[in-house]
């Protein structure tokens, strides 16, 4: 057990502070303290000592050098159950430090600041406090450091119960948070410079992570789960209401996001198991749910449904008519919010900024190591595209054209996707040979009772043979969309041709793993 005899308090975070430390004067706890702590302690009446006094050597260099001394550091690392360690600190002096409270100046809403100059910035990197933290949590067997305000509570309860001391085991878990803490400031730091630097890849690269919430479960039900999101980033993931989030969930309700995020105002996008079930744009949000639901309505039971626009009542009584997961849109109508309540294990997330710039890393994790890249956003516009067949698309076939290749991006690989001018028709994703996502793709548009006669085709990378021009031709669509670049270019353009195909290159493929 160890006995709290003296205590060294420094936070920027002052809540509950007093408290704490009001508990502590009244159990004779000798307080040590410095600038804006040790005012708001003097100020409650609480008998505290500063820190200069107690070192006396003053705070210099406009505060940066305050508890940066040996009685302090001497205080906090000397270990008292080693008689060397004992006599050394005697002999100069250093009285032991046993409990620390420390929490560090605001770094990451300094620099979150629109307006943030890296002066600001850097006057906001803590180095007495990570020090303070790091001393006293390499020394929990003879020190106690807490850092976060929600473990005050729990302290006072074992110091009362204990007659003043607090065990090596508690001291283990908060020395535990410690590290966590500085480690996750360092983090923060290294992020921010190599963005100022404009690093994207750095030779060595740190992620800082607050957990937001622990998971219904992960993928399956054995499988434990946890969402956390970056210290630089507050998640807008916040359910209205519904079942708790498994990880399927959360990231069934990410695809659905992006995908109407990137499509027109009142675009629809029905998501299960990753892969768009149906995506389309209309006149209203009704319109365009009514047409993505077309696509594959024995799919789109239990899926995902991302809105890029307000929910009204009409729309959410529609959507209500079958088993639905969740709806994530810009925003919900009173009225439209009262008829979900009577499906309460629906759940709902409000996302504001559909229309907002998004610049993420795509991380993906394997057995042995992470893979980092930038997000596909990239979005190619139709004076770009490269007609390569005799038949000429129109005005409103390039239109079609955009529209199919848009929602392509979103599927799994090999992805082909059969559209109107702003709906999905069939989808085929996820097959190991492109002509087979061909053909399944029209399979899926003939069982729901869609027509692909005269539709667009988006095929997210090359046709490496004529087959799966064949087979398109074959079910009647009218135009494809494809990225080109296979070695056999000219065949797949020639069977284009005999077939009195469209076919445009886009020159970019998006496959999606």
């Amino acid at each position: 057990m160890i006995q709290i005899k003296r205590a060294l308090v420094s936070v920027s975070d002052k809540t509950g502070i007093t408290e704490i430390c009001s508990f502590l004067a009244k159990n004779g706890v000798e307080i040590l303290s410095t600038g804006g702590t040790y005012d708001a302690l003097a100020k409650a009446g609480i008998a505290v000592k500063k820190v200069d006094e107690f070192t006396g050597f003053p705070e210099i260099l406009h505060g940066r050098v305050k508890t940066l001394h040996p009685k302090i550091h001497g205080g906090l690392l000397g270990d008292t159950t080693n008689p060397d360690h004992v006599k050394q600190m005697e002999s100069n002096g250093i009285f032991p430090i046993t409990l620390v409270i420390v929490n560090l100046y605001p770094f990451v809403k300094t620099v979150m600041k629109p307006d943030v100059t890296l002066e600001d910035a850097i006057e906001n990197i803590d180095i007495g406090g990570p020090s303070m933290l790091r001393s006293a949590a390499k020394n929990h067997k003879n020190v106690v450091v807490i850092t976060d305000p929600k473990d005050y509570e729990s302290f006072q309860k074992e110091f009362t119960a204990n007659q003043g001391k607090i065990s090596r085991e508690t001291a283990f878990g908060y020395a535990a948070k410690v590290f966590s803490e500085t480690a996750s400031y360092d983090s923060a730091i290294s992020t921010y410079f190599n963005k100022r630097l404009d690093i994207k890849y750095p030779d060595k690269i740190t992620f800082a992570f607050n957990k937001k919430q622990k998971l219904r479960y992960g993928e399956n039900p054995h499988q434990d789960a946890a969402f956390y999101e970056p210290l630089f980033l507050k998640s807008q993931f916040e359910a209205l209401q519904g079942k708790e989030l498994s990880f399927n969930n959360m990231l069934d309700f990410d695809a659905a996001f992006h995908v109407a995020s990137l499509l027109p105002k009142n675009a629809v996008s029905i998501v299960k198991h990753l892969n768009p079930c149906g995506i389309a744009f209309g006149d209203t949000v009704l319109e365009s749910f009514e047409l993505a639901r077309k696509t594959d309505p024995i799919s789109a039971f239990g899926g995902i449904i991302g809105i890029h626009g307000r929910v009204e009542k009409d729309a959410a009584e529609e959507i209500t008519k079958n088993f639905v997961e969740g709806v994530i849109a810009e925003s919900f109508s009173p009225e439209a919010l009262d008829i979900f309540s009577k499906k309460p294990n629906i759940r709902l997330i409000p996302i504001a900024k559909f229309d907002e710039a998004l610049d993420e890393l795509d991380l993906r994790s394997l057995h042995h190591g992470l893979l980092i890249q930038n997000r596909d956003y990239d979005l190619i516009t139709k004076d770009k595209l490269k007609i390569v067949s005799k038949k000429q698309p129109t005005d409103d076939d390039l239109e079609g054209l955009m529209f199919a290749w848009n929602c392509v991006k979103f599927i799994k690989s090999n992805a082909i996707v059969y559209t109107d001018q702003n709906s999905t028709l069939g989808i085929g994703a996820g097959q190991m040979s492109r002509v087979d996502s061909v053909e399944l793709g029209a399979m899926k548009a003939q069982k729901v009772g869609l027509s692909v006669v005269g539709s667009y085709v988006g095929s997210d990378a090359f046709f490496p043979f004529r087959d799966g021009i064949d087979a398109i031709a074959k079910v009647g669509a009218k135009a494809i969309i494809q990225p080109g670049g296979s070695i056999r270019d000219e065949e797949v353009i020639q069977a284009a041709d005999e077939h009195g195909l469209i076919m445009v290159f886009t020159g970019m493929r998006h496959f999606r793993h």
